[in-house]
């Protein structure tokens, strides 16, 4: 497995030869000191950073490779590992070793890349759901897209800006790999981490738009419910169905650009909020930080339907890393890595599907 260094780095044990030894040599080239070749200078760009080999004082011959933590920034990070190419096993795998790859995950072959696990924070109930390799193993052609899509779903909301982002920087291995034939990869897998907690909301025009429609004067409903004080949020409790129906107006549209202005300003993990019933309208103004776990479980239900998710013109900020990782089976060629490129392409489609859809 992979340890923690006190030092913040990672630390993957050396694994037996020729595997192991041939990832270290992998790393040493790409991170040679004296290396002058652009392909392989780019390439540091889409891997962990490697800081050599590291040894236990009580285990001398117990070898590591020392390397960046990818995750180490981020507060709540959401972990998904995805091998890609279509095949699974190197040049050089035994017919055993091939059949027992093919029959691990045929579909493979077709798709070109295997969901590997996944770990994702969810808000709603401030906990990590996680996936292993079965779970990826049981998706098929049909399924991929929703089995992939929960990685990116908040618990209450498809995160689109990670989507977006993650698109971005796979396109971005892809050109690399488009444009190089030094070398070839099998059982190869990129990293995707982004960060779970509470994102930047934006109202989710729909919600807009039938909020104008119904405007209910002084806080009450057509239905005489009336607006219920929950934590500092002024919501609507509708009896009849469960779900928030405000009566908003042009207040809305003040609240959505106070809100922008406000964010640009505060750590997304804080979400200001608060409704204020005028005497004209219910105006919505950006007011105390409230964190997540200060919304119960009554008010984010009514919340979610108004608030959705991060705006197109704010999917770039995401903060998002898409890494190469596990270079047991690395080798030389002379030819573009195709089956590599084969999977990459089917993952962006995807990933654009879900961004679609």
């Amino acid at each position: 497995g992979i340890l923690q260094h006190p030092d913040g780095t990672v630390l993957k044990q050396l694994q037996p030869p020729p595997r192991g030894p041939r990832e270290q040599e992998f790393y040493n080239k790409v991170y040679d000191s004296n290396c002058c070749d652009s392909i392989l200078l780019e390439l540091r760009e889409y891997l962990p950073k490697y800081f050599g080999v590291w040894s236990p004082p009580t285990a001398p011959n117990d070898t590591y490779l020392k390397l960046e933590d990818v995750t180490r920034k981020f507060n709540k990070p959401c972990i998904m590992d995805v091998k890609i190419g279509q095949k699974s096993y190197d040049p050089y795998a035994s017919a055993e070793k091939i059949q027992q790859q093919v029959s691990k995950y045929p579909l493979m072959e077709e798709i070109g890349f295997l969901v590997l696990g996944m770990r994702v924070y969810h808000v709603s109930s401030d906990s990590y759901e996680t996936q292993n390799q079965h779970y990826g193993r049981s998706l098929t052609k049909e399924t991929v897209k929703d089995g992939i899509s929960k990685f990116f779903h908040s618990g209450y909301c498809l995160r689109k800006d990670v989507v977006a982002a993650s698109i971005q920087k796979v396109e971005k291995i892809l050109e690399w790999f488009e444009g190089q034939t030094q070398l070839n990869f099998y059982a190869s897998s990129l990293l995707f981490v982004y960060e779970g907690s509470c994102p930047a909301t934006a109202v989710r025009l729909s919600d807009v738009t039938l909020a104008e429609k119904r405007r209910v004067p002084k806080g009450l409903l057509s239905g005489g419910d009336v607006l219920e004080y929950n934590n500092n949020i002024n919501v609507i409790n509708s009896t009849e169905n469960g779900k928030i129906e405000a009566s908003v107006g042009k207040g809305l549209s003040k609240f959505y650009a106070l809100h922008k202005k406000a964010c640009s300003k505060r750590h997304h993990s804080q979400l200001s909020l608060k409704v204020e019933n005028s005497e004209q309208d219910n105006v919505w103004k950006t007011s105390t930080c409230i964190t997540q776990e200060h919304l119960n479980g009554n008010v984010l239900p009514q919340l979610e339907k108004v608030f959705y998710h991060v705006p197109a013109e704010t999917k770039e900020s995401a903060n998002v890393e898409v890494r190469m990782i596990d270079f047991a089976h690395v080798f030389p060629s002379n030819t573009k890595d195709e089956g590599y490129i084969y999977g990459l392409k089917n993952l962006i489609t995807v990933l654009q599907n879900i961004l679609d859809n």
